[in-house]
């Protein structure tokens, strides 16, 4: 089993925490593509809005959300000790799985069979939509 990203979170408070501190990095990266797409002043000011930078920080938290990546019997043995709803998505026939485990005893799961770093990726954005997007929504 492998684990990739940096981010897991035992509390809501604490992956609220780690999203409000995302913000200015993704305000620096909104800014630098921004300079390298060669946007004068006002193109950036009409065309770089709070929500294009929401999205630049929403984005940067999934991506570096904590994934472990394993064989189907891997996940088995993990479900079997997480005391937590899993939502599983994909065909429970696959060999592979990536899974995330949320604050709150709330996870995601996805099947693959081959491409590892669509499924990651894929799984990222579901753990968002399901698992933070609410919870995060006010910060």
């Amino acid at each position: 089993m492998d684990t990739v990203g940096t981010l897991s979170f035992e509390s809501a408070a604490e992956a609220r925490d780690r999203y409000e501190s995302i913000g200015p990095a993704a305000q620096t990266v909104v800014r630098e593509v921004a300079k390298a797409m060669e946007f004068d002043r006002e193109e950036y000011d009409e065309r770089v809005t709070g929500a294009v930078v929401e999205t630049a920080r929403d984005a940067l938290f999934a991506s570096l959300l904590e994934v472990r990546v394993g064989s189907r019997e891997e996940y088995d043995d993990w479900r079997e000790t997480y005391d937590g709803e899993v939502t599983e998505v994909g065909n429970e026939n696959v060999e592979r799985v990536v899974w995330h485990a949320g604050p709150d005893g709330a996870a995601v799961a996805a099947t693959f069979q081959n491409k590892t770093d669509a499924a990651i990726a894929t799984l990222r954005r579901q753990a968002f939509g399901r698992l933070y997007r609410d919870l995060l929504e006010d910060s």
